[in-house]
């Protein structure tokens, strides 16, 4: 499985999802099956159903983090190199537009509304190893744009 790539307030935030659902919502769903179960017939019992499916719910999530933790390369600092790579901030410009900044991510800490976009999509992949200065070809979904990468931190 390749490495996930996380900052370190990413992965943080992640260890604490998981100690979470580990801890208080494994104990809440507990409870709310316990009462559920002491509510009569389980077969037609709607709060066992959605409590049930809470459960389940929240052990794939579980899972999930924690798969995602052990494959986890935690960025510790952003780089100083003068090619983008993740951890790095980028400036970026479209032809007849104000330039745009965003951090390289990985795919786990992605949110283009907050400028996080991952090493993955379209835009991440076509920058990475590119410096200030270069014009690089987007490959997107809606179709093939160029962007001018303005500055790189």
């Amino acid at each position: 499985m390749p490495p996930t790539f996380l900052t370190r307030e990413g992965f943080q935030k992640l260890q604490d999802e998981l100690e979470s659902l580990r801890t208080t919502k494994r104990q809440e769903i507990a409870n709310r099956l316990r009462e559920a179960m002491e509510g009569g017939e389980l077969i037609e019992n709607a709060e066992y159903e959605a409590a049930k499916n809470e459960q389940a719910f929240i052990e794939g999530r579980i899972k999930e983090l924690e798969i995602l933790l052990a494959s986890a390369r935690v960025i510790e600092e952003a780089p100083k190199a003068e090619l983008i790579q993740v951890g790095s901030t980028v400036s970026i410009k479209e032809e007849g537009s104000k330039p745009e900044e965003y951090e390289i991510v990985g795919a786990a800490e992605a949110d283009p509304k907050e400028g996080r976009i991952s090493n993955e999509s379209p835009l991440g992949k076509a920058v990475l190893g590119h410096k200030a200065g270069d014009r690089v070809e987007v490959d997107a979904p809606a179709g093939k744009f160029i962007v001018q990468i303005v500055k790189v931190k």
